[in-house]
């Protein structure tokens, strides 16, 4: 499944928000890791380029857990799913209120995406 295409067929088309726009087996995931909120620059979210920011310092937490991890997809393989509470970049050091508000409806239908999560 498509994570952006469920979720926008779940709650609608996500204008202004970034959504996960990555394939996944649903039935695989069994734990799921909420980060704050999505980057400035898409590519350099969880699912970004490679060498993106956000694997820079989410790999490592990984590697000093004694995991033998290089990629955000290992974690994957893991059944460990990463994503952001707000869909909507901060501006500044706070996050204004209606972007958590309108990223809210779309981390619930994250969640529910995945059946094994406890």
């Amino acid at each position: 499944m498509n994570v952006k295409k469920e979720l926008e067929t779940k709650v609608g088309i996500a204008n202004g928000l970034y959504l996960n726009n990555i394939e996944i087996d649903p039935f695989t995931i069994k734990a799921v890791m909420i980060n704050e909120v999505v980057p400035p620059d898409p590519v350099q979210d969880f699912y970004g380029e490679p060498s993106a920011d956000y694997q820079k310092t989410i790999i490592p937490f990984f590697q000093f857990a004694g995991n033998h991890v290089s990629s955000i997809f290992d974690i994957l393989q893991m059944g460990i799913y990463v994503t952001n509470a707000v869909k909507t970049p901060k501006v500044g050091y706070s996050i204004d209120r209606s972007c958590i508000e309108n990223s809210l409806p779309y981390l619930e239908a994250e969640l529910s995406l995945f059946p094994n999560i406890t």
